[in-house]
């Protein structure tokens, strides 16, 4: 009879602890879990903070009895492992009741530890105010404080993925919240230009941002009070801070027992997710994973993956052979209204990686126009120039985001191309989506620029005075214009185009623009044929103000919050503003 021994529970220990079982009924498990709960929903604990998880039980994926009556898995919590002795094949084991040590064998050994939340070493950061949220004690913690404390103001340092679900929790339990963060964007999986409508959003929402400061340390308040002290030199007063900094893998046992350590700080692991010893096996997020479509080694650390690499692990532990082809890293957040999602690479790291890429930008509605309740989804496309093959994407918007996330992370997948997009056949019905889908409509876009039908033109391209080097066409209406525009841009409304084609400017690369690149492109189909240099405004206004970060309105934002927008500030009104009737 073998034994395999796991430590840490959770997400991936306690799925290869499920999996062995179906494997090997003889076989005996034991599973080490440090904590009161062997299996947690992590991802669950903000919104249980906030409110919308009423029960704390609901958190509770599986209990040890639970485990114990169905799979007869031997879980033993507030239990750590303390050290490996790989010679012997044996771990010692902190019983953290009572204090006893003791020591127990394996024939395969899993480490499934997770990542700590990082707490860096500032000034007063031990102080009572300031918590993290790593488990449910943490989330216990912070409910009980802003319940019998009547907490008011609060302090998210972070604009991740769990510094935006606390903002929205502290927000719903009607705290004014801060959200400092030492990036220029929050959400850094995020490109800039698509993170600024994640800012406008949570502005509207009545959070107030702070970005490119860094936390430099805390004090407390003669009154019990707390303040929060940014290396800008600001002092924030509040009542609470939670840190949602990030995470940092817990190597400390595997790197004690010698195992390697890649360079991104997590536990090196092969194909089979086998550590440096070869009866060692590691998952989760204390691992280095396969970036699948940079092919770099890297931390992601999510749930979904490390669920499957417990299944695979198990399977490996039992001579299966089974090979983990790597994270993509598809992710998704709701802030508020918005939901946030990426899949594959971001342009950053494209660049980072060497990598060579096109790019596109749509905003299509999340369902048919005529049917109501339609909400815009702003999607970005990452794309190989050669093959098409599609690299990454980016979706905002408030309904149908998960949907179409979904479909472009099995695109990557399974290494499709934007051609395939075009092709994909959809579920289609006027409440859920269009005949035309916004995957479909993404490919499209994308098609044309790959083969060459339309030249994209992006906001980081113009130039300091945009009417020396090219010259800017707006086709839109009067209206449209007058509520703000590109400065020094011509204006023809793109149905008046054919007319009044001899106006156009010809001595200069042109530039068209509408509001987000569909009118600018029936323009440019136009005007190329005409024999012009003409070039789309990818993303047309709506990403020329999402490219000026926080400067301008994004024209439309509202309708992403559903709550009234301040006006789009406006540039100079363009050299023609009205046309004669034709």
């Amino acid at each position: 009879m073998k034994t395999y021994v796991i430590v840490g529970g959770v997400a991936g220990g306690a799925s290869a602890a499920a999996r062995l079982r179906r494997l090997d009924e003889k076989a005996r498990i034991i599973v080490f879990e440090r904590s009161e709960h062997v299996s947690l929903a992590s991802c669950g604990l903000p919104y249980y903070v906030g409110g919308e998880i009423a029960k704390r039980s609901r958190l509770l994926v599986q209990t040890p009895q639970g485990f114990r009556s169905r799979f007869e898995v031997d879980v033993r919590t507030s239990s750590q492992v303390v050290a490996i002795d790989r010679a012997n094949r044996a771990v010692d084991v902190c019983d953290m009741r009572t204090g006893r040590r003791y020591r127990q064998s394996y024939d395969k050994l899993l480490l499934s530890p997770g990542a700590a939340p990082i707490k860096p070493n500032l000034p007063g950061i031990n102080g009572p105010r300031i918590f993290v949220l790593r488990n449910l004690p943490d989330a216990d913690r912070i409910r009980s404080f802003v319940k019998k404390d009547g907490a008011r103001t609060a302090v998210v340092v972070g604009g991740g993925f769990i510094g935006l679900e606390m903002a929205e929790s502290l927000r719903q339990l009607s705290l004014d919240v801060t959200v400092v963060e030492m990036a220029d964007q929050v959400m850094l999986a995020l490109d800039r230009e698509m993170a600024e409508f994640v800012h406008q959003h949570l502005r509207a929402k009545e959070v107030e941002l702070i970005l490119s400061d860094a936390v430099a340390g805390f004090e407390e308040r003669a009154d019990g009070g707390q303040v929060v002290c940014t290396a800008g030199g600001r002092r924030i007063d509040c009542d609470l801070v939670v840190l949602a900094i990030g995470v940092r893998p817990e190597v400390k046992l595997a790197r004690d027992a010698d195992l390697t350590i890649g360079p991104t700080g997590g536990i090196t692991v092969n194909e089979y997710l086998q550590t440096s010893d070869e009866d060692i096996y590691a998952i989760g997020d204390a691992i280095e994973v396969t970036d699948t479509v940079t092919g770099r080694p890297a931390l992601i650390p999510l749930a979904g993956p490390a669920n499957r690499q417990g299944r695979d692990a198990a399977d490996n532990m039992c001579g299966r052979k089974v090979t983990y082809r790597g994270t993509q890293g598809t992710a998704i957040v709701r802030v508020f209204d918005m939901a946030v999602a990426n899949t594959g690479a971001s342009e950053k790291r494209l660049k980072d990686a060497g990598i060579e890429y096109l790019k596109s930008y749509t905003h299509s509605g999340s369902h048919a126009g005529y049917y109501p309740g339609a909400t815009p989804l702003a999607i970005k496309l990452l794309f190989a120039p050669e093959t098409g093959r599609i690299l990454g994407a980016q979706i905002v918007g408030v309904d149908g985001v998960d949907k179409r996330i979904d479909v472009l992370a099995t695109a990557i997948a399974a290494r499709m191309t934007v051609l395939d997009l075009t092709e994909i056949e959809l579920a289609y019905a006027p409440p859920y989506g269009s005949a035309k889908d916004p995957v479909n409509m993404a490919g499209y876009v994308a098609d044309n620029i790959l083969r060459g039908e339309i030249k994209p033109f992006y906001p980081d391209q113009l130039p300091a005075t945009p009417e020396e080097d090219l010259a800017l066409l707006d086709v839109r209406t009067l209206g449209e214009v007058q509520r703000g525009c590109i400065e020094g841009a011509v204006h023809i409304h793109v149905d008046e185009l054919r007319a009044h084609v001899a106006e156009v400017p010809c001595d200069r690369p042109l530039v068209v623009y509408c509001l987000t690149g569909v009118r600018s492109y029936y323009a440019c189909r136009i005007l190329q044929q005409m024999g012009y240099d003409v070039r789309n405004f990818s993303g047309g206004y709506v990403l020329y103000c999402a490219a000026q970060h926080g400067k301008m309105d994004i024209p439309g934002i509202d309708r992403f919050h559903r709550s009234p927008a301040a006006s789009p500030a406006a540039g100079k009104p363009p050299v023609r503003q009205q046309m004669p009737a034709s």
